[in-house]
């Protein structure tokens, strides 16, 4: 089968479209033919290994995949060949099939596409897991969200309105801002004028939650913009600088600082994980959330996809379809 491989840890530039053999299933395990994969900022870092796990090398990135089930191992009882299912799987999504762990696999609802389950599996979920467990927002409290125009950017922003929340959007050209306000937020605002725009927007009371995927500057910004029992979110830090914080001002403001890591969750958590994504596909079901599918590239497109996303250039979810390069 066809797969993108990571040799050696570097530039994404040195990923390869190589054959390798067809995987098999171990005895927990069941093969996928890969309908979508989803491209995530995580997965650029694990390339170049700067993320916090480092596979063994050689290996397949891509860490979410949805398709259908086309082998299962002997002690899996719970999913059977033609099932559909989103597996998060860590590694191995760039391919055309992955074999991965049944309790890593999550059964699709009837239609909900392999596009939109890639979104709304990494994207989405870290979102919906950073607002509702972690910041246990509240109706009517402001949350401010940094990188509004990516994937959990605008997951945020759309969670962020069924929870009740005002959603000040923080992103950094008029576009960005313009597809965060079409997809709920009531304001949007760039990174220049970080301090004063929100300290106008929440009248000096501060933010009640923030939501930092970016980190540098803009942390920096937020640490001192929090109200009293705020709760600021850490996401990640596409900026490229990991920020660090004068520990005072959480005491002097009164508020916290909540890391959010969802893959640890999704392991230490199963059956709290298990409930949100019914949660999230009963929204989509509804219509009340709806995943921004930006891009849908074959395989061949991998390198240039990571390059977006890792630039802070792509909006919305990049999609690898492998059949597109065949």
């Amino acid at each position: 089968m066809r797969a993108i491989l990571a040799e050696q840890f570097g530039p994404v530039d040195g990923l390869s479209l190589a054959e390798i053999d067809d995987p098999s299933p171990g005895k927990g395990d069941v093969v996928v033919q890969v309908g979508a994969a989803g491209v995530n900022f995580p997965d650029g870092l694990m390339v170049q290994g700067l993320y916090q796990v480092k596979p063994p090398l050689p290996f397949v990135p891509g860490m979410e995949a949805a398709g259908t089930v086309t082998a299962v191992g002997e002690r899996v009882t719970h999913l059977k060949a033609g099932d559909r299912i989103l597996a998060l799987c860590g590694t191995g999504a760039f391919a055309e099939q992955l074999a991965v762990s049944a309790a890593r696999c999550v059964p699709l609802p009837d239609g909900v596409s392999f596009s939109d389950a890639c979104a709304l599996g990494v994207g989405y979920s870290t979102s919906h897991h950073a607002l509702k467990q972690r910041a246990d927002l509240k109706e009517g409290e402001t949350l401010v969200v940094l990188g509004a125009a990516g994937l959990t950017g605008l997951a945020a922003i759309q969670i962020g309105k069924l929870m009740g929340a005002r959603v000040i959007a923080v992103a950094s050209t008029d576009d960005k801002r313009a597809l965060a306000l079409q997809n709920g937020a009531n304001e949007a605002i760039g990174y220049d004028n970080l301090k004063d725009d929100l300290k106008a927007l929440t009248g000096g009371k501060g933010v009640d939650v923030a939501f930092d995927p970016v980190g540098g500057d803009a942390f920096d910004v937020l640490s001192r913009a929090m109200a009293w029992n705020g709760r600021l979110l850490v996401i990640g830090f596409a900026s490229g600088r990991i920020p660090e914080l004068p520990i005072n001002l959480t005491l002097v403001k009164g508020y916290s600082l909540v890391g959010v890591f969802w893959g640890t969750f999704t392991a230490k958590e199963p059956d709290v994980y298990a409930d949100n994504m019914r949660e999230l596909f009963g929204w989509y079901a509804a219509g009340k959330i709806k995943p921004v599918v930006s891009t849908r590239e074959g395989l061949s497109s991998v390198t240039g996809a990571l390059a977006e996303v890792l630039g802070r250039r792509a909006t919305g979810k990049i999609v690898i379809v492998p059949e597109e390069t065949r």
